[in-house]
């Protein structure tokens, strides 16, 4: 008898909770909180993928600036003989991978401005 009773609550207690949430929902006000809600939302998460585009832009562009370095380096060391060609086709291999990466992520942030 108790399993039934604590069953019947639960359905009274969703009953009066569906009919408060309709009740909120004809609110003006309630209307207006939650359209503002969903405008900040959309604006927000617009704002956070730009951001995100420029981080991972820069961070490649980082990368590539490193590996720009390692090819200077690379190619010192082929002319003096102490590497292979191997070496500085790798280093340039990475640096034109990560510069790509990095200038077409800025183009995404352009292009969806």
């Amino acid at each position: 008898m108790p399993m039934a009773n604590a069953l019947t609550t639960a359905r009274k207690v969703g009953i009066v909770a569906r009919v408060a949430a309709q009740q909120l929902g004809r609110s003006r006000h309630v209307g207006a909180v939650l359209q503002a809600g969903r405008a900040t939302a959309a604006h927000l998460g617009r704002v956070l993928g730009q951001l995100w585009l420029e981080v991972t832009g820069f961070v490649f562009l980082s990368l590539a600036g490193i590996g720009a370095v390692a090819l200077v380096r690379e190619c010192i060391l082929y002319q003096a003989g102490k590497t292979t060609v191997g070496r500085v086709i790798l280093a340039v291999c990475f640096t034109a991978v990560f510069g790509w990466f990095g200038v077409s992520s800025f183009w995404r942030v352009r292009k969806k401005g």
